[in-house]
């Protein structure tokens, strides 16, 4: 098996190098404008779609809620609920 003369070696080292910085440019550029074309689909679906109507109601905790021994009886059948309604 013979060698290859060293200025065809490096020639090739080159072009193995070139074809890596361009390979690698592109995935680059294209995994930027995947995100911000993301970014931007995100911003023009929450600018036009009507609020939710899902929406979680927001509880106030009281501060005497905090030192209690355990969860109301109306809560822990909420929970009992939903874990009821998951194993569906």
């Amino acid at each position: 098996m013979h060698q290859l003369p060293r200025d065809m070696l490096l020639a090739q080292v080159e072009n193995g190098l070139v074809l890596l910085a361009l390979g690698m440019g592109v995935v680059f550029i294209f995994l930027l404008l995947l995100v911000y074309s993301t970014k931007l689909l995100s911003a023009v679906v929450r600018k036009f779609s009507p609020p939710s109507e899902l929406a979680a109601p927001k509880i106030s905790v009281q501060i005497s809620d905090v030192g209690s021994s355990g969860p109301k009886p109306e809560v822990a059948a909420a929970i009992a609920a939903a874990i009821a309604r998951s194993k569906r």
